[in-house]
């Protein structure tokens, strides 16, 4: 079998895995990425957070992004019965980018792996990893060509990027069930005709998460592109659909949602409606010997805040510090510089998630009398900056949310 070396082997060259490669070839390294896909594919996760776009600034990409042509963002939008509420991004407690982008991922990450492949990466598409050997000094990665020929790919460190592939999780036994509920997932691309609705009100600026007045632990997304289209998907607990077609359920659903129908009733459904059910994941560990794992490769939580390729940006912000002083040969603990950092903000979302299910959230989401500093606070984490610990709400996000709900109920 052919054998060949890279100093640092990325699997997967999705948000985290092409950041990460743009990080480490703007400090000179040599970067192969392992791709079992062919890019443009499609992928949900469309709403971006500003936080992202400053590890997208770090990695060389951002004129990329930009001259892209994506859906200007400032902000989210919450919608249940005649209850509305927005927050504008660039209103936040923490300092940093308060705008974004709304962006189809097929293109979205084109664009990032066009532009690692740029600054000199390797990225070998169709290229799917086979096995993955860690017990020695350098990890071992088998991998077989579009053509079946296998190869073994040696490097200094490893990255697994490979997101819902979750490779090394699976090669090395570190998953282990998430404490979260297991939820579905039903969505679709649309033309959403909006603009020619002469019924509808909508700011193509912010996301729109839609709850039913009847059941407030299921939400919708509406996610409007640049082109007129939109991403429309519906969440809830896997007892909460039946085994109707996803077309029919999905359609059903956004009929009987007042503020959906009105506004998407001259949409065009013109593309294959799918499902994803218990998509939350979690890991014993999020590195080990000359290896850590990225992005949803760590842990998903949830879709409702949009937080996936943000937690997926940090972690290879942080993942990359840590590499580049240990290929320099400094001693690096992987704990105190990535793990334990890396899930202050993981924590923080998933404080939010909870609270967004059992209702504590949106009761403060939906308060018609927030303080303006409360609101800046909890604007910041929509925002993606769960990791500024001066904000209450991440130093200590269950008791403040408590706190804050309880008083919003009181008000109220």
């Amino acid at each position: 079998m052919r054998q060949e070396k890279s100093e640092v082997i990325i699997i997967g060259v999705g948000p985290s895995g092409a950041v990460a490669a743009g990080l480490l070839r703007r400090a000179g390294r040599t970067v192969t990425i392992l791709e079992k896909e062919d890019f443009p594919r499609f992928v949900i996760g469309e709403s971006l957070l500003p936080q992202s776009m400053e590890y997208i600034e770090a990695a060389g990409m951002l004129q990329d992004v930009i001259e892209a042509g994506f859906q200007f963002k400032n902000g989210a939008a919450f919608a249940c019965d005649a209850q509305y509420a927005h927050f504008d991004f660039r209103q936040k407690f923490t300092p940093g980018w308060g705008t974004t982008y709304q962006v189809q991922r097929g293109p979205f990450d084109k664009v990032l792996a066009d532009a690692a492949a740029r600054m000199g990466a390797d990225i070998r598409y169709r290229h799917a990893v086979t096995a993955v050997d860690v017990s020695g000094d350098k990890p071992v990665v088998t991998v077989r060509q579009e053509n079946g020929e296998e190869y073994q790919l040696t490097g200094d460190f490893l990255l697994d990027a490979s997101g819902y592939g979750r490779v090394l999780p699976r090669f090395l036994g570190l998953d282990i069930p998430s404490a979260l509920p297991v939820r579905q997932a039903i969505f679709t691309h649309i033309e959403d005709r909006i603009a020619k609705n002469t019924e509808a009100t909508f700011d193509r600026e912010k996301i729109l998460i839609s709850v039913p007045p009847d059941e407030t632990d299921v939400w919708f997304w509406l996610i409007p592109f640049s082109n007129g289209r939109s991403s429309i998907g519906v969440v809830g607990r896997r007892e909460q659909f039946d085994e109707r077609d996803d077309k029919e359920q999905l359609l059903d659903r956004v009929r009987r949602t007042p503020n959906l129908a009105r506004l998407l009733k001259d949409a065009v459904w013109d593309t294959p409606v799918r499902h994803i059910v218990g998509y939350s994941a979690n890991v014993k560990s999020l590195y080990g010997r000359n290896f850590a794992l990225l992005g949803n490769t760590t842990e998903f939580l949830d879709p409702v805040f949009s937080s996936g390729v943000t937690i997926a940006f940090k972690s290879a912000d942080l993942a990359v510090k840590a590499l580049l002083k240990q290929l320099a040969g400094d001693p690096v603990d992987w704990e105190r510089s990535y793990a334990a950092p890396l899930m202050v903000g993981v924590e923080t979302f998933r404080a939010f998630v909870t609270a967004w299910y059992d209702r504590r959230l949106q009761d403060i989401i939906f308060a018609p009398n927030k303080s303006p500093e409360i609101e800046r606070m909890v604007s910041s984490v929509l925002a993606g900056y769960a990791w500024d610990e001066k904000n209450p709400f991440v130093a200590k996000p269950e008791r403040r949310l408590a706190s804050v709900q309880a008083a919003c109920t009181l008000a109220a």
